[in-house]
């Protein structure tokens, strides 16, 4: 496993400073493949709220009392013409440097499926950018298929 400490957990106002950090963070490593993000200071979540919404779940990953990792499940509505009403979507995904590649985001995302289908949802879903390989390779990893590519003119 990761660490003899490893801890998933649910997310609480007090880990919102770190998921702040985690945020801008996530947000500097996803600039590169993303032309259209505008300048800092920008952010992607109003975690505050997602944190407290009874129908979302915020994880973290603690690994000796110090939080490492997080990811979230939100629900989202499907459009009309899908077999489906809503379905989960997956978010916030980020692993400190230091502890990548020991599993944690896929600890996170077997949770997180988890969560989705106890609450009644059959669709899991979420978005990665075409060019970020490694995310791509680890989601495909915990059973996650490439469905749609989404492409843009200026």
């Amino acid at each position: 496993m990761t660490s003899p400490d490893f801890k998933l957990r649910n997310a609480t106002l007090e880990d919102l400073p770190i998921l702040l950090d985690f945020e801008q963070e996530l947000i500097t490593a996803e600039r590169p493949f993303d032309v259209t993000l505008k300048e800092d200071p920008i952010s992607y979540y109003d975690l505050k709220q997602i944190v407290l919404d009874e129908n979302s779940c915020v994880l973290v990953v603690e690994i000796e009392g110090r939080v490492v990792a997080s990811g979230y499940a939100v629900p989202k509505k499907a459009r009309h013409y899908l077999d489906h009403e809503y379905y989960a979507y997956l978010g916030f995904m980020f692993t400190h440097q230091d502890f990548r590649g020991k599993g944690i985001n896929a600890k996170i995302v077997e949770e997180l499926k988890d969560w989705s289908k106890s609450k009644g949802y059959k669709e899991v879903r979420l978005t990665v950018y075409e060019d970020n390989i490694p995310a791509i390779k680890a989601y495909e990893k915990v059973g996650f298929k490439k469905h749609l590519i989404e492409m843009r003119l200026e």
